[in-house]
């Protein structure tokens, strides 16, 4: 997602002006009192809040015009419910707003369904998060996101983890983009170790030195799972027939394994 150069309207963000504090304290009775100019002006001198919030979220394939006015309109959220009385800067309150719209976005565009209480649960776990984090200046935990919350841990932690955005094994974690480690890189099937696939492979190369009737003697036994009756019946031997020439290919391929 290419975020350095954002056009709205044919305007380059990054020639939008940006408000001092002693502006913005002027505009907001003027914006409250329904001056629509004022308006604009704050909105307009705020938009690169929205821009650095974006950069959360550089690593997300939706179209970064979309998530721009998403912010957008968390954005004039936060303008219209912020509370001048409080000792806060507006773009302290507004932030978590732009994130938690945006956020919001991205969840109900989720690919992955989620129940609705589930959801709702991670949107008020999220809701609780962010007012924790502002409370406490830090990130808090889930025991405490829980007890805000009166719910139990676990309830918390799976709404959270339900909604949380399906990564691709091709997702690159680590390295150069010409040798960059893939999360399928990383992940093992611990059914498969190291020296069973070196004997797999060693089987199958034993199997290719064999006799076409041999392999499939044994193809039909230990593959297909069939008797030794049942091999004779379909290849039109004998059943001893069969057992003799089990044996010598398994001893066979013993000796190249």
């Amino acid at each position: 997602m290419a975020i350095g150069k954002v056009e709205i309207c044919g305007v380059d963000t990054s020639t939008l002006p940006v408000l001092t504090n002693e502006r913005m304290r002027e505009l907001f009775p003027l914006v409250h009192g329904g001056d629509k100019a004022a308006r604009e002006e704050f909105i307009r001198g705020n938009l690169r809040l929205v821009l650095s919030v974006l950069q959360r979220f550089h690593h997300r394939t939706e179209n970064v015009d979309d998530l721009f006015q998403v912010g957008c309109i968390g954005l004039i959220k936060a303008l219209d419910n912020f509370d001048v009385s409080q000792n806060v800067r507006f773009s302290t309150y507004a932030v978590p707003m732009i994130i938690g719209e945006i956020r919001r976005y991205l969840r109900d565009n989720n690919a992955i369904r989620v129940s609705r209480s589930l959801r709702d649960t991670a949107y008020k776990a999220l809701s609780a998060r962010d007012r924790l984090q502002g409370e406490l200046g830090r990130e808090p935990t889930i025991e405490e996101i829980a007890k805000a919350m009166e719910l139990p841990r676990e309830d918390v932690a799976l709404a959270l983890e339900a909604i949380q955005d399906p990564v691709s094994l091709c997702e690159p974690v680590g390295g150069d983009e010409s040798d960059a480690l893939t999360i399928g890189d990383q992940v093992r099937d611990e059914r498969v170790t190291a020296d069973g696939w070196l004997q797999n492979i060693a089987i199958k190369e034993a199997m290719r030195r064999l006799t076409e009737r041999e392999k499939r003697i044994l193809q039909l036994r230990f593959f297909q799972g069939r008797t030794q009756m049942e091999v004779a019946g379909e290849i039109g031997i004998s059943q001893a027939q069969v057992s003799r020439l089990e044996k010598a290919a398994l001893t066979h391929m013993r000796k190249l394994i």
